[in-house]
């Protein structure tokens, strides 16, 4: 067997991948390995399956040095996945024709390693050497790269861009032990996908994703899913950045932390939120959180003008409040890869769970043209929430022609200056208050029959919305209900008719 090889070569050797891939010049050998250690780790496993579960939180398959460990790690840990027994004889009808183990001797290969495993009870240090090392091997990969890309000197690739990709890729390999995903198998997206689900059925149905703390948004949704964008539209004043500073407050106002069913340590419930106010200063959007919270007028709250029981209540509020994981970030008119490099910090240094953008329109990119700056930006978006694996809620403005229809309701097309948000949002969501328009049609006093029409409409549309679901991606379009309550820019789950008590009740 061969010895663990540090890294004593060239100073200055081309890149190589964690997977053991030879690049340029480099000779495989001399990059930072532990044959053994893998050795001793699979035959470990195939030995007795329960060690899997000690080892599946530190290491995955791209981290094996070489090839076969990693395909014989991969279809091992399928089968303990689905509790069916992983050893020699039943991984060698799923391995006979794996042309790299037939180099290693075929399928006796398989029962070599579970003989020659010593002890199971080192093998999460085995797990942690095989991963650090598999760090470093990346770590060289990466500084060639950085150090290539900076002494070719090309009009397009600025400094600053360059150092916003060093730092994503930095991040990529602090989150995940690895910088590229590239080719994922379908047994590794199948098991994926079959753990997501059973998040689901663990929590009874109906919701994968965060909670918006809204019951029918929940149940249109199925949650806030990872790796969603998901676009929040609306005219001025319909309240789409209420319902989004909402949708923020419950999600952070739940956070709970603990062990997930991946048996990983994070958000059990809730999350910690990150919230980019391009257009309202961090300290409005407080104080619209503390008029929810608190149940004072906003309006009040700005003025300063409150008896000394409501400013008591305010006071409590922020206490309350103040242990809350909601970040706030009011810089202005930020470029899209700033805004993403802020989010890695954050997810790094805190934890991220959520992120919300208000809005789109006023963020940045580097194209000349608007229309494929936008495109730019709702890309860019869209590439943070998979990156991050986090829902991104960001919102939208909507173009005027919702004003000239006699039905205001808004649809995709009216969606701002490009197509590409359509295309690239998973959720588009429009909010809707028929009350706003029907309030600017009030009638003249002498028209009493108007009038009173007037009126009882007013009363049926009264501190209710609507949220438009006009393209989701993974589940049906609709509309929600919901009611909003002006004083304290807050919506809320709108009681229906079947669910009020009786008088007497």
């Amino acid at each position: 067997m061969n010895e663990i090889t540090p890294f004593d070569g060239d100073p200055n050797p081309p890149a190589q991948t964690a997977t053991g891939g030879q690049p340029g010049d480099l000779q495989a050998s001399e990059l930072p390995h532990s044959v053994e250690a893998e050795q001793q780790l699979l035959g470990a496993i195939l030995t007795n399956n329960d060690v899997y579960d000690k080892v599946a939180s530190i290491i995955n398959v791209s981290h094996f040095y070489d090839p076969v460990h990693a395909r014989i790690y991969e279809v091992a840990a399928a089968r303990i996945s689905k509790n069916a027994l992983a050893s020699p004889v039943t991984l060698k009808a799923f391995m006979e024709d794996d042309l790299g183990l037939r180099e290693l001797g075929g399928p006796a290969y398989l029962a070599k390693l579970a003989s020659a495993s010593i002890s199971a009870f080192a093998v999460r240090d085995y797990a942690q050497m095989i991963y650090d090392l598999a760090i470093r091997r990346e770590l060289i990969a990466l500084g060639h790269t950085i150090a290539d890309k900076a002494r070719r000197v090309d009009v397009a690739s600025e400094p600053k861009e360059q150092i916003v990709e060093a730092e994503q890729q930095l991040y990529s390999l602090a989150e995940q032990g690895q910088t590229e995903q590239g080719f994922k198998s379908f047994l590794r997206a199948v098991t994926e996908a079959v753990n997501v689900t059973n998040e689901a059925y663990q929590r009874g149905g109906g919701m994968a994703g965060i909670s918006t703390g809204l019951d029918d948004l929940d149940k249109q949704l199925g949650g806030l899913h990872p790796s969603d964008l998901l676009i929040l539209a609306g005219r001025p004043s319909m309240g789409k950045t209420s319902l989004a500073t909402n949708i923020a407050f419950n999600v952070a106002k739940a956070y709970k932390r603990g062990l997930k069913p991946d048996g990983t340590e994070g958000a059990i419930d809730g999350g910690v939120v990150g919230f980019f106010s391009l257009e309202m200063s961090a300290e409005q959007l407080a104080g619209r959180i503390l008029a929810e919270a608190s149940e004072i007028s906003s309006h009040k709250i700005r003025q300063g003008d409150m008896t000394e029981e409501e400013f008591r209540r305010f006071v409590q509020a922020a206490k309350d409040l103040e242990s809350c994981p909601l970040f706030i970030d009011d810089t202005p008119a930020i470029p899209i890869s700033q805004l993403a490099a802020r989010a890695r910090r954050l997810k790094r240094t805190h934890g991220l769970d959520l992120l919300v953008i208000d809005y789109l329109q006023l963020c940045r990119g580097m194209a000349e043209n608007r229309v494929n700056e936008i495109a730019e930006i709702s890309m860019g978006m869209k590439a943070i929430a998979k990156e991050l694996n986090i829902p991104v809620v960001a919102l939208s403005q909507l173009s005027r022609q919702v004003e000239s229809r006699e039905d205001k309701r808004p649809q995709l097309s009216d969606l701002r200056e490009s197509g590409s948000i359509e295309q690239d949002a998973d959720v588009v969501m429009f909010v809707f208050r028929e009350e706003y328009y029907k309030e600017r049609e009030k009638p003249g006093d002498h028209e009493l029959d108007k009038m009173e029409e007037w009126k009882q409409a007013m009363e049926r549309l009264h501190a209710k919305a609507e949220v438009i679901v006009g393209k989701q991606r993974h589940g049906p379009i609709g509309t929600i209900e919901l009611s909003f309550e002006a004083q304290f820019t807050r919506f809320g789950n709108l009681a229906k008719s079947w669910q009020q008590q009786p008088d007497g009740y």
